[in-house]
């Protein structure tokens, strides 16, 4: 698979990374019950065909996540980049919450260190930003760590130029991790039009995770499936799961499917080379909890859709989201 390098002085990374998120078997976001042996085909197929970096977080399965993928890089440490992430900790009930503070990260660092069996992290991100501790405090414990060599690379997920710019002042940042797809770029344009530019421009690099917006863009959901989901999906929470979007999103799918077509390409390959041709973009995280699942994501990679297309996708992708309002 092509890879390409994570800003101005990162490792080079597959241009697809697998998301780990629900091979955690994360019961609190209401993804149900995952086989951690199929996890662990599910790593080693992404490994086989190419893929070099996982993204995982301790808040995926409270640890879980990062304890399938400790398992699945043993003896082969140094051929997979691990990204993992601070900032969300959760007490004996397992209530989720945001702690930046310099101390708690810290303390993540060390747990998720055990949890992957290892003794550095290649890429450490701070998960969202925490309104009650001073970003510029949690960057520097960042920068400690880095240069304490228990993480070689730092970034940050969820963040506005506003943060980026107050810890590129402290000291550079190697990655921004933000939410981009060809659906999320029409309801939230600040992202390409302002935080991509940004990074583009400082030598951050990027790391786009949910370019499928969630399954949508796979073609594979349709309204029945939507009233099948748990109650306690994390799904049912979400816009682009509701009115007037949800039904947006479906007429999209529709249109793009004679344009995947003509590339004998799936909708989920179609949607995943959208995001990789921008140019800021390093890379896209894609989850999976079955190994065929990485067979068709992968296909996203290694070619491109062409300037007219895109035209004609962004028009179709604006106009069908201007209906609603």
């Amino acid at each position: 698979m092509k890879r390409r390098q994570l800003g101005k002085e990162g490792p080079w990374l597959s241009e697809i990374g697998l998301g780990a998120w629900a091979i955690g078997g994360a019961w609190q976001w209401g993804w149900g019950p995952q086989d951690d042996r199929d996890s662990l085909a599910t790593i080693q197929k992404a490994l086989d065909l190419g893929i070099n970096w996982i993204d995982t977080a301790p808040v995926y399965g409270l640890g879980h996540s990062e304890e399938v993928v400790g398992k699945a890089i043993a003896g082969k440490r140094q051929d997979v980049f691990i990204a993992t992430k601070c900032g969300l900790v959760w007490d004996d009930r397992g209530r989720v919450r945001n702690n930046n503070r310099p101390d708690s990260i810290r303390r993540e660092c060390e747990a998720s260190l055990k949890r992957l069996n290892t003794d550095y992290i290649d890429l450490y991100q701070i998960h969202w930003p925490d309104p009650r501790t001073p970003v510029e405090a949690s960057w520097e414990e960042m920068l400690r760590l880095k240069q304490e060599g228990k993480v070689r690379y730092i970034g940050v997920s969820n963040f506005g130029v506003d943060l980026l710019e107050t810890c590129e002042r402290l000291g550079h940042v190697n990655s921004l991790q933000p939410p981009y797809s060809m659906v999320h770029r029409v309801r939230y344009p600040e992202v390409e039009n302002e935080i991509l530019p940004w990074c583009r421009a400082h030598g951050v690099g990027v790391v786009a995770y949910s370019p499928l917006q969630n399954g949508l863009l796979t073609g594979k959901f349709t309204r029945e499936r939507l009233e099948q989901l748990p109650r306690d999906d994390w799904r049912r929470k979400s816009e682009f799961f509701q009115e007037p979007l949800f039904s947006q999103v479906l007429e999209l799918v529709e249109r793009l499917k004679p344009i995947a077509a003509t590339y004998e390409k799936s909708l989920t390959q179609l949607a995943i080379a959208w995001v990789l041709q921008n140019p800021a973009v390093t890379a896209a995280i894609v989850g999976a909890r079955r190994p065929e699942q990485v067979e068709e994501h992968v296909g996203g990679s290694g070619w491109e859709i062409s300037l007219d297309d895109r035209r004609i996708i962004e028009e179709m992708t604006a106009r069908i989201f201007q209906k609603g309002q």
